[in-house]
């Protein structure tokens, strides 16, 4: 009897220690539990599969505004947003059912507030291994989250700044090169009329008075029935006859070279006239024209193909208020690039294949709904869709090294489309050649 006294008193004695002992455990659980700074929150699932949260440390109070009382007992349908709480669901089955932690960041709404949250799910198992509760970490990320929006707001609009200044130096290059080549052309222009000038006023003289001496010689040849042998031997030797019929024709095409070399000299100044810092009226196929002339050294023939043909087929169209200078740009950068464009579909074809299928540049006008249209087409290869896309792009080039820079055709968008309201659009196919539709309004 004394013996079982004892070891029923031995047992009451290790059974009070192991008491206190869990009393203490579970102190300094709960000191952890409502004392960490990370949001501690416990989920068991029930025999009907519904998920309720048993466990609700005060960080989580404090952080989302929720008190346990209110979530204890609840499921996440019924404590979170509508939205919100399938993906949670989601992600307690996979916990549930793998029996696997698992990590994620969520953006979780409470009172109109937007948290986000860096959460890890932890399951716990029974003897058995099945997983009956998951504890769940978090930490308040919003703060970061926040700065990393800032940061790539920032890079944004560090991007948009950067592609600003792409934008003006790349109108400032072209700009230089265009004023650069309009001085050219302009001093050219200036020179060739003080002597083109000289020569025109001296012909005008000049043919009237031939006239006249031709007229008198005339004169002689009626009056001298009978002319000597020495002055018979001089006509025949220098071609009397031919010369007095050829000379008037000779001052008469003489006159058509000069009037062309004034067009010439007009259509430069044209092409070279400077834009003031307004829009003035101007005749759209006086720019173009302008234009073919200064690139007409390329569309000569030479030992590798024939002539390029450029075909204008012009509507009758009203003068458009625009800056002049930069349409011949636009004009200059897409008629050159049909030049390019010709050479380079000539690769492995003779001249005589060339010459079956003659490259021509087709260039129409037309006036459609107060705007005035302008088609520029060639028939060389044409482009795929990847390379279209992309025609337009800052520094985007299909020509080998120092022969193209990637910068024409996006000054000619941004002068078409900012400078102008207009619009510029590509309509390209492998070997079906390339069009480029331009239209801006007649007013603006």
């Amino acid at each position: 009897m004394t013996n079982f006294l004892c070891t029923q008193a031995a047992i009451a004695l290790e059974n009070a220690q192991l008491y206190k002992h869990l009393q203490e455990r579970d102190k300094f659980l709960s000191s952890i539990y409502e004392g960490v700074g990370c949001l501690i929150f416990v989920t068991d699932i029930r025999d009907n599969g519904r998920y309720e949260y048993t466990g609700w440390s005060k960080s989580c109070e404090l952080t989302v505004g929720i008190p346990a009382s209110e979530v204890l007992g609840k499921s996440p349908q019924e404590v979170m947003a509508p939205d919100e709480s399938a993906a949670i669901d989601q992600k307690y089955l996979h916990c549930f059912q793998t029996g696997i932690p698992i990590t994620y960041e969520e953006c979780l709404t409470f009172n109109d507030d937007k948290i986000w949250f860096l959460t890890t799910l932890s399951p716990l198992k029974d003897e058995t291994g099945k997983v009956y509760r998951v504890v769940g970490t978090t930490i308040n990320i919003t703060d970061r989250k926040q700065a990393e929006e800032a940061v790539i707001e920032k890079s944004q609009a560090l991007g948009t700044v950067l592609e600003d200044l792409q934008q003006a130096q790349l109108q400032i290059v072209q700009s230089e090169k265009m004023s650069a080549l309009g001085n050219l052309v302009a001093g050219v222009a200036h020179e060739m009329n003080n002597p083109l000038g000289f020569i025109a006023a001296s012909l005008k003289q000049a043919k009237p008075t031939i006239a006249d001496v031709v007229q008198h010689l005339k004169l002689y040849q009626q009056s001298l029935s009978n002319p000597s042998a020495e002055i018979i031997d001089h006509a025949e030797e220098i071609d009397l006859t031919y010369s007095l019929e050829d000379l008037p024709k000779s001052i008469d095409s003489m006159v058509m070279a000069c009037d062309r070399l004034k067009n010439i000299s007009t259509s430069l100044r044209t092409f070279s006239r400077a834009d003031k810092d307004y829009k003035v009226p101007f005749n759209i196929h006086e720019g173009i024209d302008s234009t073919i002339l200064i690139l007409k050294h390329r569309l000569k023939a030479n030992e590798q193909r024939p002539a390029i043909e450029v075909i204008t087929e012009y509507g009758n169209l009203p003068k458009v208020e625009c800056f002049p200078g930069q349409l011949n740009q636009v004009f200059m950068n897409i008629i050159a690039n049909a030049i390019d464009a010709l050479d380079e579909s000539n690769t492995g074809r003779s001249f005589a294949e060339i010459k079956e299928n003659p490259h021509q540049i087709t260039i129409k006008t037309s006036l459609e709904d107060h705007q005035v249209e302008i088609k520029i087409a060639d028939n060389a290869n044409g482009m795929n869709e990847e390379v279209k896309a992309k025609i337009f792009d800052h520094l985007f080039t299909t020509k080998s090294v120092g022969k193209g820079t990637g910068l024409g055709l996006a000054i000619a968008r941004q002068i078409i489309v900012e400078k102008h309201s207009g619009s510029i659009q590509c309509n390209s196919s492998p070997e079906q050649g390339t069009e480029f539709v331009i239209a801006i309004p007649v007013r603006q």
